[in-house]
């Protein structure tokens, strides 16, 4: 592919955004290089199979992902499946990552509306992708026959141009039941942009180790994708127990997360790790100071450690007699948060 010079200048973020939005792609054919180069501004660059438009922008050049092996069954006519643009770099650490990512989504939000997807990728970001280990955020502006999301890349947030039903439909086919066949979460609103969205099915835990695995790579992250995302997280976890289901744990987390524990005076609370507002002082703006008398203070941005979290719920459940793992449910409240519909597909645990 030749290299042909292009424009210099940097738009900004809402203008760059409202111009993906405005160029027609022409159903993401074998021309679409031609014509999002012509249409952009932008020169062409890169190979036939890594082709790149060369934006100008200090945040680095745009990528062109081409149909392939991971991608074909997915589309459908499609000769490309998205458009990559870096729009910040920021520093590795999750603190930084998070807030780039969240300057951005809200100056795009003032500018484009509220975005009427978001969630997380988790560890696999679409078409089998790895995300950031920081945490995989994004916000979508669903539109057709193209969507306009705002991603976590691996040096900072990306705006991604996409053809709507290739990515809808890698998603889709993801629901089959196998454990981690599905990672992260998604919310959804009642914005008319989301007419016709499907959602895939869910999967289920098998062992404790899953729910380990599961509710640590979710909790690692949290903190720093609530900051990312301008949002707040409550859930109450119940365990299934011969006596009912109680009320055993709950997660909050906005800027910092925190784990409340209601487990029964049987428990051991404080040899499995738990605290009281004396030693998590910073928690006591969330709970009063005996109600839960238990609590951990996990940290903001890249400060959980998820497994020790994860191993510190899963004794608990099971030493206040959750004896499968299938036992421990997320409370319904969780699947609200804002304006969004929220499925922790993650998760891998019964919501209701």
């Amino acid at each position: 592919m030749n290299e042909q010079r292009g424009s210099t200048e940097e738009p900004s973020l809402v203008d760059l955004a409202r111009r993906l939005l405005a160029v027609d792609t022409g159903g993401w054919t074998p021309d679409v290089v031609t014509t999002l180069s012509d249409g952009l501004g932008w020169a062409r660059g890169g190979t036939a199979d890594h082709p790149v438009l060369v934006t100008g922008r200090s945040s680095g050049d745009a990528r062109l992902r081409p149909v392939g092996t991971y991608e074909k069954r997915y589309a459908d006519g499609e000769s490309y499946v998205e458009l990559a643009v870096p729009v910040a770099t920021a520093a590795p650490d999750a603190a930084a990552q998070a807030a780039a990512f969240r300057a951005a989504r809200e100056e795009l939000t003032s500018a484009l509306g509220r975005p009427s997807v978001m969630g997380s990728h988790g560890d696999m970001g679409p078409f089998y992708d790895s995300g950031p280990l920081w945490g995989a955020p994004f916000v979508r502006w669903r539109g057709r026959p193209d969507t306009l999301e705002l991603r976590a890349g691996k040096s900072g947030p990306e705006l991604v141009l996409q053809p709507t039903d290739p990515a809808e439909n890698w998603f889709w086919r993801q629901g089959s039941g196998e454990e981690h066949a599905i990672s992260g979460f998604f919310g959804s609103n009642n914005d008319p942009a989301n007419a016709g969205l499907g959602f895939p099915g869910g999967w289920r835990v098998r062992s404790w180790e899953t729910v380990t695995r599961s509710l640590g790579d979710f909790l690692e992250t949290l903190s720093a994708e609530a900051v990312a995302l301008g949002t707040g997280f409550g859930m109450p976890f119940y365990g299934r127990t011969d006596g009912g289901a109680p009320l055993l744990f709950d997660v909050t987390c906005d800027d910092r997360l925190a784990i409340g524990c209601f487990a029964a005076d049987g428990v051991d609370a404080a040899s499995l790790g738990w605290g009281t507002v004396a030693e998590h002082p910073g928690t006591a703006s969330i709970w009063r100071d005996d109600d839960p008398v238990w609590r951990v203070d996990a940290g903001g941005p890249g400060e959980p450690k998820g497994r020790a979290l994860a191993e510190m719920l899963v004794a608990t459940a099971r030493a206040a007699g959750v004896t499968e793992p299938a036992g421990l449910m997320v409370g319904g409240e969780a699947e609200y948060v804002d304006t969004y519909h929220v499925r922790y597909y993650g998760l891998g645990l019964l919501t209701g």
